[in-house]
């Protein structure tokens, strides 16, 4: 499984911007389809709600890709 250290800015992203940030989905729809359909998980849990909350050190993961989040600077 490939990973990849994503650094975000502020205190915490949502899941959906953040599907967007790393290019796993195209669009906020199809990240909202992806997370409805239990395809993600963070902290090795499905997480079904779009609008979750990352923080640095949440490690998500789809489709055989995982990226832990990480704070800038």
């Amino acid at each position: 499984m490939s990973e990849a250290r994503i650094s975000i800015r502020g205190e915490w992203i949502e899941l959906g911007k953040f599907l967007k940030l790393v290019r796993a989905v195209p669009s906020g729809g199809a990240a909202k389809r992806v997370v409805q359909a239990g395809l993600v998980r963070v902290n090795g849990r499905v997480e079904t709600r779009r609008a979750a909350k990352l923080r640095p050190g949440d490690v998500v993961e789809l489709e055989g890709r995982r990226w832990v989040v990480g704070a800038e600077g």
